[in-house]
């Protein structure tokens, strides 16, 4: 599992239809979070996703120190999901996709993921799948940070949030 965690000061997603635009999340402030999801991903993947976004310290302290982490500020995640985090473009111009967990799957994880985050405490709010939507952030800092669940599994150093 993949995320793109970018703390923000507020950030919205809007679906896009022949209908028209419709927000269907919003936040003030926290992460927008870009989620993949990938064939060899478990219930294990969406917890360390969550828990490591409900415990990123990136928030400032009042010495102005990154020592905070969401939960610490009270803050929100607009939950994104993105199968072309999966991408594979290193061979001609049209990326792979194949790398990418089928609807199915990813959308179980995918609200797996929002349930895990909220039982954190935290308040979330979600795009919707299988739509095209336009995200629109704030971006804090800049900070943004890329998690990858899959180097859990190859790296000793990585710590692994028990089942």
């Amino acid at each position: 599992m993949r995320a793109v965690i970018q703390k923000t000061v507020g950030a919205k997603v809007d679906v896009v239809s022949e209908a028209g635009t419709e927000t269907c999340g919003k936040i003030d402030g926290g992460f927008v979070v870009l989620l993949g999801v990938t064939h060899s991903d478990t219930e294990k993947d969406a917890r360390y996703i969550a828990d490591k976004i409900a415990h990123l310290r990136v928030f400032e302290d009042e010495a102005g120190k990154l020592n905070l982490s969401l939960k610490d500020v009270g803050g929100a995640v607009l939950l994104v999901s993105q199968f072309t985090l999966y991408a594979d473009a290193a061979s001609g111009r049209r990326p792979s996709f194949s790398q990418a967990a089928p609807a199915e799957q990813a959308q179980q994880l995918y609200l797996r993921t929002a349930e895990l985050l909220r039982g954190h405490g935290i308040h979330v709010e979600t795009g919707r799948f299988r739509t095209h939507m336009q995200v629109s952030l704030c971006n804090d800092g800049p900070v943004t940070i890329l998690l990858d669940s899959f180097m859990t599994r190859i790296s000793p150093k990585m710590k692994v949030v028990p089942d």
